[in-house]
């Protein structure tokens, strides 16, 4: 991607722009008001809260703080993601379906009218490789997920993607030494992916692929979620307080594991990597397998050598803090305010990650009880 925005133009800017919108619209298409206006779980924001906070981000970053407009404050209190919980937000005076598809619509004349104005060669760092224009279309792209997770949550149908069943494969050993982590020349990389430092790392090994469905299933049946010793002190006290039996979704049938995938009951594919299980889950499958979860440093590393498909987000052993000598760029709320030992790094990206985000350097986090996320594990072991 660092090819492709490097000395970006406003056509590129467009593109970028459009091929995000058009998905957006594409995911909402199929759904009715009903569902965009619900709060189809605690966890999420209703989808048409999503849909108009994409407009607001944009409004605020491309047209606001780039064209020094001031009319979209009106709506800073409903939008802005951190002054009201997702659990709160059905209950905020929020724009209906219609109201949000015409609010995306004028913001996205008024960009285009503002990015006539401006030079993409300024010294402003964040018009430099036209960095603001690429924050947007990934927030935007990033969006498109975290709705997919709430469009799963309701339970309704909805087009899924097709099935992806991978070969098991063996360990590939990664050689003991220095590693550059992160990056200083991916042009729209985050502030968090900064600045590029050399670690050490020792000898390790990491499987190829990620853990498949059908390891998971052998896990469950050897009483993996009732075994103490595989998992840590405090995913025990999860899964004592949840009561899980198995990842989100699965549910025992006579005839083997079904799942339940947008809307529609399915066997679960035993060479698909497992989805929908927390960072204590992904722990304990390690402990059982005899191996471990990866670092990030690890996982980075590994990724630049083995061909990889992005098909789940993949845990961490890490915990989501600064590199190194970070910066807060172009606001703390996107990833300082957040780092600390309570999120868990995941990395890789999943089958509805968009391959702009998805990127070998992008980080990810969230809370190690949360299974909505399209998350899964790859294990790793010493040399």
């Amino acid at each position: 991607m660092s090819t492709a925005v490097r000395d970006a133009t406003k056509t590129d800017v467009v593109a970028a722009l459009e091929r995000a919108r058009e998905a957006t619209l594409r995911l909402v298409e199929p759904l009715d008001d009903e569902l965009l206006l619900a709060q189809v779980s605690p966890l999420m924001s209703p989808l048409v809260w999503d849909l108009a906070h994409i407009g607001w981000f944009e409004e605020l970053w491309l047209v606001r703080r780039l064209g020094g407009e001031a009319q979209g404050e009106r709506f800073d209190d409903v939008y802005d993601a951190f002054r009201h919980a997702r659990s709160e937000r059905s209950g905020l005076p929020i724009l209906t379906p219609r109201e949000a598809r015409a609010y995306l619509e004028r913001v996205r004349r008024d960009t285009l009218q503002v990015l006539e104005d401006v030079s993409l060669d300024d010294s402003d760092p964040l018009l430099g490789d036209a960095y603001v224009y690429g924050l947007v279309a990934q927030h935007e792209l990033q969006h498109q997920e975290t709705m997919l997770q709430t469009i799963q949550l309701s339970g309704v149908e909805y087009p899924a993607p097709p099935l992806e069943d991978m070969q098991v494969a063996a360990d590939v050993l990664m050689p003991g030494g220095p590693f550059m982590l992160g990056t200083d020349d991916e042009p729209w990389a985050y502030d968090n992916e900064r600045p590029a430092h050399v670690v050490e790392l020792p000898a390790f090994s990491l499987e190829r692929h990620p853990v498949m469905n059908e390891r998971v299933a052998e896990f469950v049946e050897d009483g993996g979620y009732r075994t103490r010793r595989f998992w840590s002190e405090a995913g025990w006290s999860w899964l004592q307080e949840e009561q899980v039996e198995a990842p989100l979704y699965w549910q025992r049938a006579p005839e083997g594991w079904l799942r339940r995938r947008f809307g529609r009951s399915e066997p679960v594919p035993p060479a698909e990597p497992v989805q929908h299980v927390s960072f204590y889950e992904a722990e304990a499958v390690a402990a059982w397998a005899g191996k471990r979860l990866p670092t990030e440093a690890e996982w980075e590393k590994a990724a630049n050598e083995i061909e990889r498909t992005p098909w789940v987000w993949e845990w961490t052993s890490s915990a989501f803090t600064g590199y190194p000598g970070f910066e807060s760029f172009p606001y703390p709320e996107y990833s300082e305010v957040f780092f600390g030992d309570e999120h868990r790094v995941l990395r890789g990206g999943s089958w509805a990650t968009d391959p702009l985000v998805a990127r070998v350097t992008f980080r990810n986090w969230d809370f190690p009880q949360r299974r909505q996320l399209f998350s899964g594990v790859r294990l790793a072991s010493d040399a």
